[in-house]
């Protein structure tokens, strides 16, 4: 029969094994986070966009190419060094631009 020190360990060891998931998956939130803000200011700079004009392009680009906004912020942060994005995610991307009022031309 299992003591009380036992069972108090057992539910310790559960508890950091609970919290040590819960950190990871923040770090990753966060993570992620940085990584679509990041993209939202590429599409900006390269559309002459606002940040929530980026949002719904980032977002588009994302159900038109059945891809994770994550997944799709991280191919635009890397474009900006290597130059280069799949091709579904390029066409996506330069379709829901083209949908946009530039800032500079919305007045």
């Amino acid at each position: 029969m299992p003591t009380r020190d036992h069972a108090a360990t057992t539910t310790a060891a559960a508890e950091v094994a609970s919290l040590r998931e819960e950190v990871k998956q923040l770090k990753q939130a966060v993570t992620s986070h940085a990584d679509v803000d990041q993209a939202i200011g590429v599409i900006c700079a390269v559309g002459q966009l606002t940040p929530d004009q980026a949002w719904e392009v980032l977002v588009e680009v994302s159900q038109h190419t059945n891809t994770k906004v994550r997944s799709v912020a991280d191919r635009l942060v890397e474009w900006t060094c290597d130059g280069s994005l799949p091709p579904d995610i390029d066409v996506a991307l330069k379709a829901s631009m083209a949908r946009q009022t530039p800032c500079d031309e919305a007045d």
